[in-house]
């Protein structure tokens, strides 16, 4: 079994809301006719695969991909007023949970109105007590507001009770004006993000808080595998940064998963060797043009592991995360 966990699908009623107008996000056309979204420090070209599953099918059939676990992505809904997030998560979320019922290569994490905390708390609860879904995929930051910020608190107070899987995308970060040369707000912007999301999340305590939340970080934790032994050394350091936790960082980081949107074998090594192989989920950011499906295949087939590791990887660790069947 072959699961990707880490690709980006816009539903067409997502997409007619955009056309309709009135909304912050842009759109325009490229010279093949692929819708473009435009928002701070970057754009996304919106291939088939991210609008046509039918088109996508083909592709993971092609590959070898069993199945994939549908989530949304930048410039997410927050973006957005907070009445008119509501209106285009629960959009976004029905159309997720549509798809899902009537293929068998999909499942999805919802979605949610991060801009209104209580809309997101209630939204979670539907998408996961009515729609089926095991959880959803937040951003890094919520425009400029951090996940550890006390107006979060009952959305993690009810992931918790839910036992939801929160996975954890980044998005355009605070001084994203200085990112917008090189295209370095994906390539490096989103990878700080993360990490700062994530340090974020343990030092508050909210990962102790909650222990029946199942943290996923995108693109291999940003860079939190290579810099956990600092924040470690930071916990000895500074009063701080012990005020809300019992343990070192490393400690709370080791029980998050990371997926392998990190196609270098070396960074995967080293996240196998920091979080273990149980806690590793392959990913492509198929169809971003930055993202492989094949890359993904071949970096995890390239891995000096066993094979009954590989296959955690490939998938199973996926399978027992979303209680999929093979």
């Amino acid at each position: 079994m072959i699961v990707d966990f880490h690709n980006h699908y816009y539903p067409p009623p997502y997409l007619d809301a955009i056309k309709a107008g009135g909304l912050k996000v842009q759109m325009d056309y490229d010279a093949r006719g692929n819708p473009r979204l435009h928002y701070p420090g970057d754009y996304n070209v919106l291939v088939p695969g991210h609008r046509d599953l039918d088109f996508r099918e083909g592709v993971l059939d092609e590959h070898g991909v069993t199945h994939q676990i549908l989530t949304f992505t930048t410039p997410g809904v927050h973006y957005e007023e907070p009445a008119t997030a509501v209106r285009l998560a629960r959009i976004v979320n029905d159309a997720f949970a549509g798809e899902i019922s009537r293929r068998k290569h999909f499942s999805a994490l919802a979605t949610l109105p991060l801009n209104d905390p209580r809309a997101s708390v209630a939204e979670l609860e539907r998408a996961m007590r009515e729609l089926g879904l095991r959880g959803a995929m937040v951003f890094s930051n919520v425009n400029g507001v951090g996940l550890d910020e006390p107006a979060y608190m009952p959305l993690w107070e009810r992931a918790n009770e839910l036992g939801a899987v929160i996975y954890i995308h980044p998005a355009h970060p605070v001084g994203v004006e200085a990112m917008e040369k090189y295209w370095l707000m994906p390539l490096v912007g989103f990878l700080m993000d993360t990490t700062l999301a994530a340090g974020k999340l343990v030092f508050s305590g909210i990962v102790e808080r909650f222990p029946r939340i199942t943290w996923v970080l995108t693109h291999m934790g940003g860079a939190v595998p290579y810099l956990a032994e600092r924040m470690d050394r930071g916990y000895e350091a500074f009063a701080e940064c012990r005020a809300n936790i019992t343990r070192k960082p490393s400690e709370y980081l080791k029980r998050f998963y990371y997926d392998t949107v990190n196609f270098d074998p070396a960074a995967q090594r080293l996240a196998i060797e920091f979080a273990g192989v149980d806690h590793i989920v392959a990913g492509s950011d198929y169809p971003h043009q930055i993202g492989s499906i094949p890359k993904m295949l071949s970096s995890i087939r390239g891995l000096p592991i066993t094979d009954a590791e590989r296959a955690k990887i490939l998938g199973g660790n996926a399978a027992r995360l979303l209680r999929l069947s093979a």
